[in-house]
């Protein structure tokens, strides 16, 4: 056979198969042309969100949603290379300490226009706290999925032993209780266990102290400020005074065995360890501890905490962002939050969840809601994650004895200052841009 037959044999067998395809495609049900969604959550949420997916489709019945599940460990990475590689999905779960990062890249479909047509999602439905962490200078990416927040875990049993019926509000009471659970306790043991190599306490105090943590526009450290330094003197009084142990995280083989031992009475953590409480203490542990807002320098008012959680996102690369934006509204629903919380243990974004029964009725959930209310954002910058396992390091330094709290502060402020020197870069050529075009006739 020559290579013009071949060719010519080649061209006849596709035209045959793609008039095979076009017909077998006219004879296809309506429902083949049912708009399909990618949809990327992690861990436990992309295990039970498929479950709420399959009400979605039955409610919309011209759209098909495929959730991928992927591992914690790797979402980060996985989606920075799918924006890279132009394979995004629709939309994703996105960690709300995420979503400056994925704005900048411009990974992200910034939400205004959505949400000034949406009757399902509004801004007065969110605690403003998780709401600001969706912001990039004023503009929303995000919508709140879940929500999380630090508190206090406390052993009530031995809180009351030693003459107090409840946390105090104010940083100087609450020393005052530490110090007579110490004393109860005895020498080998603790008030407060705060891991080193854990650096939310640390941002929280600062937060509380009313430090900013960045200055000028977020381009440069501010941990040496008056207010960080506020903070610094309060936990490292803790420290001084012997309320805490002086070790990172790793050195407490099972921090829940000596919760329940009484090594130390008191830990901040979120809301995921109110589960495993109750899963790794013994009966015997039932009633004995309990969980509080967090105390602040001046008073409950300044009790701040941290605002995390998981956002919902639009992909700019996405080819269906009304279909996407239409799955975002129906998770959003206060009903379907509620029955999330009851497939994954996970706190409700809507406000209007909140006053459902059970989590009226339930102790834990309204201390949640408390501090919820009292929720603050961290720095909104891509290097964010950066600077706090900076500020760790250098916090251990100074627990450790190893520096003065001034050089410590100081050069982390220098370190940090090394981290957003392309943000000062960019921050600048964007003035001057705006210069320009203002001094335009």
């Amino acid at each position: 056979m020559t290579i013009h037959e071949r060719l010519l044999r080649h061209v006849l067998v596709v035209f045959f198969l793609t008039a095979l395809a076009v017909a077998a495609g006219c004879g296809r049900p309506a429902a083949e042309g049912r708009v399909t969604l990618r949809f990327w959550a992690m861990g436990r949420e992309g295990e039970v969100v498929q479950e709420l997916v399959r009400d979605f489709e039955r409610e919309h019945p011209g759209f098909r949603v495929t959730v991928q599940q992927i591992p914690w460990s790797a979402a980060h990475e996985k989606l920075l290379t799918a924006h890279v590689g132009g394979s995004t999905p629709d939309l994703a779960q996105l960690g709300n300490t995420w979503i400056p990062e994925f704005a900048a890249l411009g990974a992200v479909e910034p939400l205004l226009p959505w949400l000034a047509r949406s009757r399902a999602v509004a801004e007065s439905s969110y605690f403003a706290g998780i709401w600001d962490t969706n912001l990039v200078d004023g503009v929303p990416y995000g919508v709140p999925w879940y929500v999380d927040t630090r508190v206090l875990f406390y052993r009530r049993d031995l809180l009351a032993r030693a003459g107090w019926d409840s946390i105090p509000g104010s940083w100087a009471e609450w020393l005052r209780s530490m110090e007579d659970v110490k004393r109860l306790a005895g020498k080998d043991r603790f008030a407060i266990f705060l891991p080193t190599n854990e650096y939310t306490p640390w941002i929280i105090f600062g937060l509380q102290a009313g430090s900013p943590l960045l200055r000028d526009d977020d381009s440069r450290g501010d941990f040496a400020g008056a207010e960080y330094r506020r903070a610094a003197d309060f936990y490292l009084d803790v420290f001084r005074r012997r309320l805490a142990p002086n070790v990172a995280g790793a050195m407490i083989a099972n921090r829940y065995q000596e919760f329940e031992r009484g090594t130390f009475s008191m830990y901040i953590s979120g809301p995921w360890d109110v589960g495993e409480f109750n899963r790794r203490l013994s009966p015997a542990m039932s009633g004995a501890w309990s969980i509080a807002p967090l105390p602040g320098p001046d008073g409950p008012a300044s009790g701040l905490s941290t605002a995390g959680g998981s956002s919902l996102v639009l992909f700019r690369a996405s080819r269906h962002k009304a279909e996407a934006w239409r799955l975002i509204e129906y998770l959003s629903r206060p009903e379907v939050q509620l029955r999330f919380r009851r497939l994954c243990g996970n706190l409700p974004a809507r406000v209007e969840a909140w006053r459902d029964t059970a989590l009226a009725r339930d102790p834990f959930s309204r201390v949640f809601e408390t501090q919820l209310r009292r929720a603050v954002s961290t720095p909104k910058v891509p290097e964010w994650e950066n600077i706090s396992l900076r500020l760790q390091d250098r916090v251990e330094t100074m627990v450790l004895g190893h520096a003065r709290p001034d050089s410590a502060l100081a050069a982390l402020d220098r370190e940090v200052d090394r981290i957003l020197e392309k943000r000062r870069w960019l921050l600048a050529r964007a003035r001057r841009h705006a210069g320009a075009a203002g001094a335009l006739p």
